[in-house]
């Protein structure tokens, strides 16, 4: 995912998830064989509450640069275009924002938070909602952009994000999102809670499946397409 002298930006959104990655990364750095720069960007949504001062303490102390780029996304996706399933045309916006921030500024490789559940989750909604077996690759090469998208903690459980977010005492920011908990992507995650009740391993192998599924263009050895 990352080679010698890439500049690398963390996706900030202030949850768990991107503030774990963000640690990780800061520690691989001071160790890594493969020497890279790191700093974080986190986009604001125009909407409230949002404090990022937390965020930006922790930042300094794992001396990553920090920026913050003011967006009005969510007033154009929930006021504007008053969506009703939002999230789709919310990521798009959000990626398109964080890799042109990254074109301008340098940024080689986006790091993002997603990890195994959020991978096995849009699996499951591909599969139900669009008919097709899709999810997100590790890495994914942005074409026309020079950015290159990553996904350090592809492996991790979440449960083993939340444990690791407590230890550290992270400071998570709550989302101000309209549709945080009330989404399809939730309704996912609740069916895969009651699979894994009656499969108790259904997420590793589900995981396993997904490496062991290049005949189906989903994770190679090649960078995918989002």
């Amino acid at each position: 995912m990352i080679a010698p002298g890439d500049r690398v930006a963390v996706g900030l959104s202030g949850g768990k998830d991107s503030l774990v990655a963000l640690c990780a990364l800061a520690r691989y750095r001071d160790f890594s064989p493969r020497p890279f720069s790191l700093r974080a960007i986190t986009l604001t949504m125009g909407l409230e509450p949002f404090d990022l001062a937390g965020v930006r303490r922790l930042c300094d102390q794992l001396a990553v640069p920090y920026d913050v780029v003011e967006t009005s996304i969510g007033r154009v996706v929930f006021q504007q275009r008053a969506e009703k399933n939002p999230c789709a045309l919310c990521a798009r916006m959000r990626r398109g924002a964080l890799v042109g921030w990254c074109a301008q500024n340098g940024v080689n490789r986006l790091a993002l938070g997603h990890h195994r559940d959020d991978a096995l989750e849009t699996l499951l909604l591909s599969m139900f909602y669009e008919g097709r077996l899709h999810t997100f690759h590790p890495v994914t090469d942005l074409a026309g952009s020079g950015v290159t998208q990553i996904r350090p903690l592809i492996y991790v459980a979440e449960k083993e994000i939340i444990g690791c977010a407590r230890a550290l005492r992270l400071p998570v920011v709550p989302s101000p999102c309209p549709a945080a908990g009330r989404t399809a992507r939730r309704d996912m995650k609740e069916l895969l809670n009651q699979v894994c009740r009656t499969i108790p391993g259904a997420r590793d192998q589900m995981l396993s499946a997904l490496k062991n599924a290049a005949q189906y263009g989903l994770w190679d050895s090649c960078s995918g397409k989002d």
